[in-house]
């Protein structure tokens, strides 16, 4: 009974924590569909992988969402057409390289400023990589959800009627490509006030479809954080590889906001070395429990689970030559 008393508490602490900043993407997302105009906002982003992860990597900076909040964004920046290196990037690097973010890591973590620094740039490296791989897939539509890919702009036509752009696997490449009973085209209201209620009617389907997710990943990271033992955790922090896999999969088993996630972090510096402690800042808020489910509503399972993988070597080779570095 105690158990679940513990899990129900968890429960509602991570959703506490969590609604707010998902409200604030879904408003986010919301404010690019209504007010933004997509083309101009696509002229703008660079089309060059590498410029395009960098620009994805410190949007983040200027909107400053989590873990929960990013996932909506980087939904609309897909769906308007923006270059995969952009949204891959933003998804990966905002929940870390935001303002609010780096002032919470730098006040837990006071006294050892190269934490703060170094979470910033693993983060920033790590998104770039991850985005550039990505950027390698000519075909988004093969492993965005069949919603996202449908809002996808129409393929550009030559002169001969033949599309330019990609294809699914499998189709005929002979035959123009027709997605034009599925284009996603809105034309946006004229007045304010019809674009406000458009925001509240966007608003109140994306945190039906996300907050339904939410809730379920969050129970299930409340569940088994109270059945894992921490002390079998805490016997694992001196190893430099052993104290590496056990907090990252702390990380994505107690799924705290990376808002807050610094001060979690600091409870194990005592015990646990400063690879590991990296790991559980860098991976939790790009990998957590909350986050599988919400990520699932943009990208096929293959890809998440791709996604994933890639991240994690990313950030375990990262911290293990960290920890032999310090020692």
């Amino acid at each position: 009974m105690n158990q679940l008393n513990s899990a129900f508490t968890l429960f509602l602490s991570l959703l506490v924590e969590a609604i707010p900043f998902l409200l604030m993407g879904v408003l986010l997302s919301g404010a690019l569909l209504i007010f933004v105009d997509e083309r101009k906002l696509i002229a703008i982003l660079p089309k060059n992988p590498l410029l395009g992860a960098l620009a994805g990597s410190l949007l983040g900076f200027m909107f400053p969402v989590c873990e929960c909040g990013n996932v909506p964004v980087a939904r609309r920046l897909i769906s308007q057409g923006a270059p995969i290196s952009v949204a891959v990037s933003f998804l990966l690097a905002a929940p870390t390289i935001n303002p609010v973010v780096i002032w919470a890591t730098w006040t837990a973590f006071r006294d050892q400023p190269e934490i703060v620094i170094l979470r910033v740039l693993l983060s920033l490296g790590i998104a770039i990589i991850v985005s550039m791989v990505f950027s390698t897939q000519k075909d988004l539509r093969v492993i965005l959800q069949p919603n996202i890919a449908l809002a996808l702009p129409l393929p550009k036509v030559n002169v001969g009627g033949v599309p330019v752009g990609t294809f699914f696997l499998g189709e005929d490449r002979s035959q123009p490509l027709d997605l034009g009973a599925y284009s996603y085209a809105m034309s946006k209201p004229k007045s304010l006030a019809d674009r406000l209620n458009l925001l509240l009617d966007n608003t109140l389907a994306e945190m039906r479809e996300l907050g339904a997710i939410l809730v379920m990943g969050s129970a299930i990271a409340a569940i088994i954080q109270v059945w894992v033992p921490r002390d079998i955790i805490l016997g694992l922090g001196q190893g430099s590889v052993s104290s590496i896999i056990a907090m990252m999969l702390l990380a994505a088993i107690v799924s705290i906001c990376s808002t807050v996630d610094a001060f979690f972090a600091l409870s194990f510096a005592a015990t646990f070395t400063g690879g590991s402690l990296l790991a559980f800042l860098v991976f939790g808020p790009t990998i957590d429990l909350k986050a599988i489910g919400l990520i699932l509503t943009i990208f096929q399972r293959r890809t998440v689970v791709y996604l994933f993988l890639l991240v994690a070597q990313l950030t375990f080779l990262s911290c293990l030559f960290i920890n032999f570095q310090i020692r």
